[in-house]
Protein backbone atom coordinates (compact mmCIF):
# COMPACT_ATOMS: atom_id res chain seq x y z
CA UNK A 1 0.00 0.00 0.00
CA UNK A 2 1.30 3.84 -0.84
CA UNK A 3 0.48 7.40 0.73
CA UNK A 4 0.40 9.81 -0.98
CA UNK A 5 1.01 13.44 0.69
CA UNK A 6 1.17 16.79 -0.99
CA UNK A 7 2.76 19.83 0.45
CA UNK A 8 3.05 23.35 -0.67
CA UNK A 9 -0.13 25.02 -1.27
CA UNK A 10 -0.93 27.98 0.09
CA UNK A 11 -2.14 31.92 -0.46
CA UNK A 12 -0.20 33.72 -3.43
CA UNK A 13 -1.79 36.65 -5.52
CA UNK A 14 -2.39 36.79 -9.12
CA UNK A 15 0.91 35.71 -11.37
CA UNK A 16 2.81 34.77 -8.26
CA UNK A 17 4.01 30.98 -8.45
CA UNK A 18 3.86 28.19 -6.11
CA UNK A 19 5.86 24.69 -6.12
CA UNK A 20 3.54 21.56 -4.82
CA UNK A 21 4.82 18.66 -3.94
CA UNK A 22 4.09 14.67 -3.48
CA UNK A 23 5.54 12.39 -1.29
CA UNK A 24 4.88 8.46 -1.35
CA UNK A 25 5.01 6.26 1.56
CA UNK A 26 4.74 2.85 2.19
CA UNK A 27 6.96 2.03 -1.19
CA UNK A 28 8.22 3.94 -3.74
CA UNK A 29 6.18 6.11 -6.79
CA UNK A 30 8.02 2.92 -8.58
CA UNK A 31 7.71 2.89 -12.42
CA UNK A 32 3.75 4.08 -12.25
CA UNK A 33 3.01 7.48 -13.40
CA UNK A 34 1.79 10.44 -11.39
CA UNK A 35 -0.84 12.83 -12.06
CA UNK A 36 -2.40 15.97 -10.36
CA UNK A 37 -6.06 17.14 -10.13
CA UNK A 38 -7.61 19.42 -8.85
CA UNK A 39 -11.35 20.30 -7.72
CA UNK A 40 -12.28 23.95 -6.94
CA UNK A 41 -15.55 24.33 -4.36
CA UNK A 42 -18.99 23.36 -6.10
CA UNK A 43 -17.25 22.14 -9.34
CA UNK A 44 -16.28 18.66 -10.60
CA UNK A 45 -12.59 17.47 -10.10
CA UNK A 46 -10.58 18.21 -13.22
CA UNK A 47 -7.23 17.12 -14.44
CA UNK A 48 -3.54 19.37 -14.52
CA UNK A 49 -1.03 17.37 -15.23
CA UNK A 50 0.46 13.71 -15.65
CA UNK A 51 4.06 12.40 -15.94
CA UNK A 52 5.48 9.48 -17.20
CA UNK A 53 8.13 6.67 -15.52
CA UNK A 54 10.81 7.83 -15.46
CA UNK A 55 9.34 11.26 -16.94
CA UNK A 56 9.73 11.39 -20.43
CA UNK A 57 6.29 12.04 -21.38
CA UNK A 58 4.18 14.82 -19.98
CA UNK A 59 0.82 15.85 -20.60
CA UNK A 60 -1.23 19.24 -19.47
CA UNK A 61 -4.87 20.37 -19.53
CA UNK A 62 -5.04 23.46 -21.89
CA UNK A 63 -5.96 25.67 -19.11
CA UNK A 64 -2.37 25.10 -17.64
CA UNK A 65 -0.16 24.65 -20.72
CA UNK A 66 2.83 26.93 -20.53
CA UNK A 67 2.38 27.85 -16.83
CA UNK A 68 2.49 24.55 -15.07
CA UNK A 69 5.37 22.15 -15.34
CA UNK A 70 5.07 18.77 -13.63
CA UNK A 71 8.42 17.10 -12.74
CA UNK A 72 9.27 13.98 -10.63
CA UNK A 73 12.62 12.74 -8.56
CA UNK A 74 12.63 9.05 -8.87
CA UNK A 75 15.83 9.12 -6.16
CA UNK A 76 13.85 11.58 -3.65
CA UNK A 77 10.59 9.42 -4.39
CA UNK A 78 8.51 12.91 -5.32
CA UNK A 79 6.17 14.00 -7.71
CA UNK A 80 6.28 18.12 -7.76
CA UNK A 81 4.11 20.91 -9.72
CA UNK A 82 5.78 23.98 -10.45
CA UNK A 83 2.74 26.89 -11.13
CA UNK A 84 3.76 29.71 -12.56
CA UNK A 85 1.29 33.32 -13.45
CA UNK A 86 -1.16 31.78 -11.34
CA UNK A 87 -4.38 33.16 -11.65
CA UNK A 88 -7.86 33.34 -9.49
CA UNK A 89 -9.85 30.14 -11.54
CA UNK A 90 -6.56 27.86 -10.65
CA UNK A 91 -7.87 28.82 -6.72
CA UNK A 92 -8.93 24.85 -5.74
CA UNK A 93 -7.73 21.39 -3.66
CA UNK A 94 -4.46 19.87 -5.42
CA UNK A 95 -4.31 16.53 -5.29
CA UNK A 96 -1.82 14.07 -7.04
CA UNK A 97 -2.17 10.33 -7.63
CA UNK A 98 -0.26 7.52 -8.92
CA UNK A 99 -1.21 5.04 -11.47
CA UNK A 100 -0.73 1.20 -11.84
CA UNK A 101 1.37 1.86 -14.79
CA UNK A 102 4.13 3.75 -16.41
CA UNK A 103 1.72 5.85 -19.30
CA UNK A 104 0.36 9.34 -18.36
CA UNK A 105 -3.42 9.74 -18.22
CA UNK A 106 -5.91 12.72 -18.17
CA UNK A 107 -8.55 10.37 -16.71
CA UNK A 108 -8.93 10.18 -12.90
CA UNK A 109 -10.30 6.84 -12.98
CA UNK A 110 -6.28 5.28 -14.31
CA UNK A 111 -5.52 6.24 -10.92
CA UNK A 112 -5.80 3.91 -7.47
CA UNK A 113 -3.75 6.32 -5.36
CA UNK A 114 -4.21 9.77 -3.72
CA UNK A 115 -3.16 11.92 -1.32
CA UNK A 116 -5.53 14.03 0.54
CA UNK A 117 -4.79 17.20 -1.15
CA UNK A 118 -3.20 20.89 -0.29
CA UNK A 119 -5.16 24.47 -0.87
CA UNK A 120 -4.07 26.82 -3.42
CA UNK A 121 -5.77 29.94 -3.63
CA UNK A 122 -4.83 32.81 -5.56
CA UNK A 123 -6.07 36.24 -4.84
CA UNK A 124 -6.78 38.75 -7.26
Amino acid sequence: QVQLRESGGGLVQAGGSLRLSCAASGRTLGTYAVAWFRQAPGKEREFVAAISWPGSSTIYADSVKGRFTISRDNAKNTGNLQMDSLKPEDTAVYSCALRGNWAPSGDSKDYAYWGQGTQVTVSS
